[in-house]
């Protein structure tokens, strides 16, 4: 049996990446999304939340890079974007200075537990029950960061966490040679590979469900219809995690700092492309969400 979670990560980021999700989830094959408590548009996604949750579940996108906190910033100085006067205010913003801190022991994890539980509770505030947890930019995937952030989850009742490690489903020839980004991409996720057997251990060990693995994270920033069918053609057995990142590529998306920009819109069509649920069917993948696992 295969089945799929489509999930669409950046729901709160803008109104325009919000109404993309609603209408990828209404129209397309999304079935999941993760709401990001301190975004611009986090309002708006709790307003809309309702009128997608009877067919989506709806998770909380933690962030510890790139964007702001919850806590204030003398409660969680570890976390925060090294400042030359001492007035820090955002998480680092590079991934590479992330993992570069996490890994040397520079994060305390005390703070990061505080500052997810704080980034869940103000969902529950807002009356949304997360199904899940994820983390922008897929920080959880380290492991000093891991165990803190499933405390956090655990203390807050939160049943399921999104495995951060991906296939490596292959790619056609072709497509590497029209973009050799990913060819840092694949190597950089089998590296990374070596972390996943550790990270389903701790999760089974603190009660969260979790899929078998992410699909489509090669594919951030230029997935498409072909790139889409090479991956549910690869889909082994099991219960995968499509991640994806729809929007529109608008004004208010250009006050944003993020790399994906056109792609989004993209991949909106993609999501809403009136084959594609026939095509998931043809080859006998069911589609599913978090609350289903």
């Amino acid at each position: 049996m295969r089945r799929l979670i489509v999930n669409a990560d950046d729901f709160g980021m803008t109104r325009g990446i919000n109404r993309a999700i609603v209408e990828a989830s209404s129209h397309g094959i999304v079935t999941s999304t993760t709401l990001m408590v301190t975004a611009r548009a986090f309002d708006d996604a709790v307003t809309l939340a309702p009128t997608v949750s009877s067919r989506v579940s709806v998770g909380c996108h933690v962030i510890f890079l790139d964007g702001t906190p919850v806590l204030p910033p003398d409660r969680i100085p570890s976390l925060l974007q090294p400042s030359p006067n001492g007035a820090a205010r955002e998480f680092r913003i590079k991934l590479p200075d992330f993992a570069r801190a996490a890994l040397t022991g520079k994060l305390n994890p005390m703070e990061i537990e505080a500052e997810a539980a704080a980034q869940i509770d103000r969902l529950q505030r807002a009356g949304i029950s997360p199904s899940h947890i994820d983390c922008h930019k897929h920080a959880h995937m380290f492991p000093p960061v891991l165990c803190p952030l499933l405390r956090a989850a655990e203390s807050r009742g939160v049943p399921a966490i999104r495995n951060p490690f991906g296939r490596l489903v292959p790619l056609p020839f072709t497509r590497i040679l029209r973009n050799p980004k990913h060819w840092r991409r694949v190597a950089e996720l089998g590296v990374l590979r070596a972390y996943s057997t550790r990270f389903k251990t701790q999760a089974a060990a603190h009660g969260l469900r979790t899929p078998d693995g992410c699909v489509g994270v090669v594919h951030t920033g230029t997935l498409d219809i072909e790139s889409f069918l090479v991956i549910i053609d690869t889909l082994p057995d099991g219960t995968w995690e499509f991640v994806c990142h729809p929007g529109y590529n608008d004004a208010e998306l250009d006050q944003v700092r993020t790399r994906l920009r056109q792609s989004r819109a993209t991949e909106l069509s993609l999501l809403t492309w009136p084959d594609a649920r026939s095509a998931l069917d043809r080859r006998g993948i069911q589609l599913i969400t978090f609350r289903d696992l």
